[in-house]
């Protein structure tokens, strides 16, 4: 009789057991991820900490810390907005072009970075087909690279919201109108709590997008140092420059504030994964 169940359960298998499968999982990511991950730490290691102190504070380099961090995270939060929205469109409408809207919103993944931001500048440069209608400068500036940035983290929210709101029938939304609850109390209290971690989750991939977004960005901030200069543009200067050490350390420092930044994401979204299991 065990040998019959576990028969059956190697034929019920589809792939390798659990050991070899975890095997080379973890020699994939060693190789792909790991490996090259560390070698920034290694090179890094390679400086004093006076260097490694005075590379990673030079006021210049802090300022691309702020605009890099600081657009990332406001384009972020938009893409959560509108491609929320957009999501619950292509989602709950029927319309014409809807299935053009739905390829269109994939764009930014096919197009080049090098495309998106020539396209980009064109457009909202001060003489541009939409900057000249504006009293104040777009292109150049760190407006401009949040626009960008927008571009390019729209479908991470959108891909990530959509299949979520496709999961969620509708006679739910029916059951609590029933109940006597309003719309409004029906989105915040049955809709949104399962859609919040699929929001978060894309805010997370859009943002570590745009933290290391270099060919869009480049063309439409201008690159003005103190101003709208990013931190991969300081990167690959240092490394035109032959400066691979210096350009380790600000890489290191990007390392670190991504990943604890992401980890703080994930924490939100395991928290709030469990609230609403509990519920």
């Amino acid at each position: 009789m065990d040998i019959t169940l576990k028969r059956k359960t190697r034929k019920n298998t589809v792939i390798p057991g659990f050991s070899l499968t975890l095997g080379y999982t973890m020699l994939y990511l060693s190789i792909i991820v790991i490996l090259p991950l560390s070698m920034i730490f290694f090179n890094t290691l390679s400086m004093s900490w006076n260097d490694f102190y005075e590379t990673i504070t030079h006021p210049r380099v802090i300022a691309s810390y702020k605009v890099s961090f600081g657009t990332a995270l406001i384009a972020g939060a938009i893409n959560v907005v509108f491609g929320t929205v957009i999501a619950w469109v292509l989602v709950r409408y029927h319309f014409p072009g809807k299935r053009i809207i739905d390829g269109l919103v994939d764009l930014p993944f096919a197009l080049p970075t090098a495309v998106a931001g020539i396209a980009l500048t064109t457009l909202y440069a001060p003489n541009g087909w939409i900057g000249q209608f504006f009293p104040f400068k777009i292109a150049f500036t760190p407006l401009g690279i949040i626009i960008a940035l927008t571009f390019i983290g729209l479908p991470f929210v959108v891909r990530t919201v959509q299949p979520v709101l496709q999961n969620i029938s509708k006679e739910i939304e029916e059951a609590s109108a029933s109940l006597g609850a309003t719309q409004f109390q029906t989105f915040r209290k049955v809709i949104f709590p399962q859609l919040f971690p699929a929001i978060i989750t894309g805010f997370s991939l859009a943002f570590a997008r745009s933290l290391g977004e270099f060919g869009s960005v480049v063309f439409i901030a201008g690159n003005m140092p103190m101003e709208t200069e990013i931190t991969p543009l300081i990167i690959m200067t240092k490394l035109e420059q032959y400066d691979y050490v210096g350009a380790t350390a600000i890489a290191t420092v990007m390392l670190v504030t991504s990943f604890f930044l992401l980890f703080l994401i994930n924490f939100i979204q395991w928290f709030s994964n469990r609230k609403f299991n509990r519920n």
